[in-house]
C-alpha cells in the first residue's frame, strides 16, 4: 500500500491512497471535508462526499503525469516501470504540475 498526502495551493486537503493496482482511494481530510470555504480539488471529486474509491488511478490525478516520450526519460532516469502511474506521481508531482494541486508521498 502506498500513500499521497494531496495539497491544494499548499494546504493539505486529503489523502490518496493505492491499496492495489486495482484499488484507490481519495479521501477529504476531515477539518478540510467540514470547512463550507474550502474548495473541491476537482470537479470530479468534489465534495459531495468524504471518501472517493476506484478501480484505477483517478482521472484527475492521472492528467496530472506527463505523456509520450517525457513520460519514458522520467520512467527511465527514476527507475520507475512507465505503467506505475501511482509511482510516477509520487515522484513527479510535488512541485512542478499544471494547476494548484501538488501530491507528495506519505
Amino acid at each position: 500500500m502506498r500513500k499521497a498526502a494531496v495539497y491544494l495551493r499548499g494546504e493539505y486537503a486529503g489523502e490518496l491512497t493505492e491499496v492495489s493496482r486495482t484499488d484507490y482511494r481519495f479521501r477529504y481530510d476531515d477539518d478540510y471535508f467540514a470547512n463550507p470555504g474550502k474548495p473541491a480539488i476537482s470537479l470530479t471529486l468534489d465534495k459531495s462526499q468524504q471518501e472517493y474509491r476506484s478501480n484505477y488511478l483517478f482521472p484527475f490525478f492521472f492528467n496530472l503525469l506527463s505523456e509520450g516520450s517525457n513520460r519514458m526519460v522520467q520512467s527511465r532516469t527514476l527507475q520507475i516501470d512507465e505503467n506505475d502511474h501511482f509511482g510516477i506521481l509520487l515522484a513527479t508531482a510535488q512541485t512542478d504540475v499544471p494547476g494548484a494541486v501538488t501530491v507528495k508521498p506519505l
